[in-house]
This record gives structure tokens, C-alpha cells and sequence, in this order.
């Protein structure tokens, strides 16, 4: 069972993410999305390379609008472009969809953090949550996006890297957090090859031992019951929380076409508490 756990989250991307064949086509993927503007911009703090990025606009509005934001974090084996993909979390399209069903707009962004690096800072100085907060939300800001206070999303790894960046940042920062089968382990010693430099690093980066630091909030959570994380998930989703955390739970396992059929709700949970853009702003 632990091989098989291993396994799956090492190809979080790339599992269970074709409908089945014959299967009916889901409505929020026939809802065509909005403007996605592509790029890349030197980090230091990867390395003093170039780091791929992504933003999704929802339809009628256009780079340079002052939107809130969803920050989105990809799983093990992902990139930045990978959320949008029908066969993965379609955001583009699902956030169109839940903003023409009455929520208020707001973009979502992805950044490349690296497919193994767990949204932590690394041995080798790589540190995707410096490149984050020091390079490219100042870089989203410029494009008129406002990132004072943002809501994160997340699947697997990146719902790992969710709930630790929600940690760092606190509620002042963070509207909400919404993640997928957060691949969250017991111990140092059973985590997927390469997650963690050591024991040491798991310990500085352990989400269930900084879970206080989340209080203030909103927190929905999403699992399979066959998933490798169910037990984990569960057992953080317990911890005492305020507000308490809303989880849900089904009997899939570590799939994409699930978390698919959930976006809808994880985007409506996320955009209620972001809320509307402010009069002052739009004029």
C-alpha cells in the first residue's frame, strides 16, 4: 500500500485525468474561457533562471484589469499551464463558468515553482516561495492584479504548498485556501524520493505541526477516500480551526477528472471571499 502511495503522488498530474470513454461531456468544459497571458521573468531565487508563468483573465476583461486573485499551485510532475488543461482542473473554463453563474470576477494566476520542489526552499538555495512572494506577486501587481490579500488553490503537492504558504503568510495575506488531496506524509521517512532534503526539512516545513498558524482562515479540502493522503487529510482537517475547515470527501481516488468535478465549488468558496472589486478600484 505505501509503494502504491509513493507511486501515486509522484504522477499527481497525470492521474486518472481522461474521462472515461463514451462518457458525457461535463458543461463547464464546453464553456469557453478567457484571456490566458503567458510569459517568463528572471528569479534569483530559482536560480537566477527563467520562471514560466500563467494568468487567467475570466471573459471581457483584459491584462491591466484590477481583478482579485487566485493564486494556483500545481502538483508533483506539473507546470504552470497544466491547471488549464481539460484533462486536469480546466480553470480557465471553470472559472468563466462560475463567474457567469453570478460570483465576482477574479483572475487566477500559476507560476513554474519546479515539479518536485514541494513550494519550499531546497538544499541547492532554489526557493520557490521567495520567488513568490519577492518576484512575482510584485510582478502581478504591476500588471494591475491585487495581491495585498490573495486566495490560494492548490492539488496534491501544490495543495501541500498551499496550506504551508497560507502558514507564512497568515490571514492578513490570505483570503482562503481551497486544496486537493494535500500531499501531506506522516513522517520524513515515507515521503515521495526527492519531496524533502532530509528529516530536518520536513520538520521545518511540516504543515500539521504550523496548523495554528492558519487560524482566521477559510479552509476547504477536498480527498478521495481510496486517495494515499485520505488518512493524513483527514487527520489535519480535524485539527481545531476556526473557522473549522470545510472537507469533502468521496469515493475516488487520486484523480483529476475528481477534482475536476469540484472546481466548481472550490472556485465559488475561494471568490466569496475574496469578494467584489471595490467602486474605487473599478473607476
Amino acid at each position: 500500500m505505501l509503494g502504491w502511495g509513493l507511486a501515486v503522488a509522484a504522477s499527481a498530474t497525470g492521474c486518472g485525468n481522461d474521462p472515461a470513454p463514451g462518457a458525457a461531456p461535463e458543461p463547464a468544459l464546453e464553456i469557453p474561457g478567457g484571456y490566458l497571458e503567458t510569459g517568463s521573468f528572471l528569479s534569483e531565487a530559482m536560480g537566477a533562471g527563467d520562471v514560466r508563468y500563467a494568468i487567467s483573465y475570466p471573459p471581457g476583461f483584459e491584462p491591466g484589469a484590477q481583478l482579485p486573485m487566485v493564486l494556483e499551485l500545481f502538483g508533483r510532475g506539473g507546470n504552470e499551464l497544466i491547471p488549464f488543461s481539460r484533462t486536469n482542473l480546466a480553470l480557465g473554463r471553470i472559472q468563466a463558468m462560475v463567474i457567469k453563474r453570478g460570483m465576482p470576477p477574479f483572475a487566477v494566476a500559476t507560476v513554474n515553482g519546479g515539479p518536485t520542489s514541494y513550494w519550499h526552499r531546497r538544499a541547492t538555495g532554489v526557493d520557490p516561495q521567495a520567488m513568490i512572494l519577492d518576484e512575482y506577486l510584485p510582478l502581478l501587481a504591476s500588471k494591475g492584479l491585487l495581491v495585498d490579500r490573495i486566495a490560494l488553490l492548490g492539488e496534491s503537492m501544490g495543495g501541500y504548498g498551499a496550506l504551508l504558504l497560507a502558514q507564512r503568510l497568515g490571514a492578513e495575506r490570505v483570503a482562503a485556501v481551497a486544496v486537493y488531496a494535500p500531499a501531506i506524509y506522516r513522517t520524513s521517512g515515507i515521503t515521495a524520493p526527492g519531496a524533502f532534503d532530509g528529516p530536518e526539512d520536513f520538520a521545518a516545513h511540516d504543515v500539521m505541526s504550523g496548523a495554528a498558524r492558519l487560524r482566521g482562515i477559510p479552509m476547504r479540502i477536498v480527498c478521495g477516500t481510496f486517495d494515499p493522503f485520505y488518512a493524513m487529510t483527514q487527520t489535519f482537517a480535524r485539527l481545531p480551526h476556526e473557522p473549522p475547515v470545510q472537507a469533502t470527501y468521496a469515493e475516488e481516488g487520486h484523480s483529476a477528472t475528481y477534482w475536476r468535478r469540484e472546481t466548481p465549488a472550490q472556485l465559488r468558496f475561494l471568490a466569496e471571499r475574496l469578494g467584489p472589486v471595490s467602486a474605487s478600484v473599478r473607476s
